[in-house]
């Protein structure tokens, strides 16, 4: 089994490697959601497909597929909390306020 996801105080971010990556929308809807990590899952699997018989349009494709599903989930895009905080993903962990948690 997979070891739990390590996430910030405030659940905006998982952490991996040092690095803040922007956590999905946890006010979504859980039918939503699972729909959109379906849509995911799926369109991550036709990009290996793509890349696997070197068919550079469809992998085009698929990434575009991949970049849809996250900005539905909230990880990509607009941030989903609205009280102004910034956005620090992609950031180090260390070049952040959460590096004091």
């Amino acid at each position: 089994m997979s070891e739990p996801v390590e996430r910030t105080t405030d659940g905006r971010y998982i952490i991996v490697r040092g690095r803040l990556w922007r956590a999905a929308n946890p006010n979504l809807p859980d039918i939503e959601r699972q729909k959109l990590v379906d849509r995911l899952m799926a369109a991550r699997r036709a990009v290996a497909a793509a890349r696997r018989s070197g068919d550079g349009e469809a992998e085009k494709q698929a990434r575009q597929e991949v970049h849809a599903a996250k900005l539905g989930l909230g990880e990509r895009g607009l941030v989903w909390w609205d009280d102004g905080a910034p956005d620090f993903d992609r950031h180090l962990l260390k070049n952040t306020p959460y590096a004091q948690e």
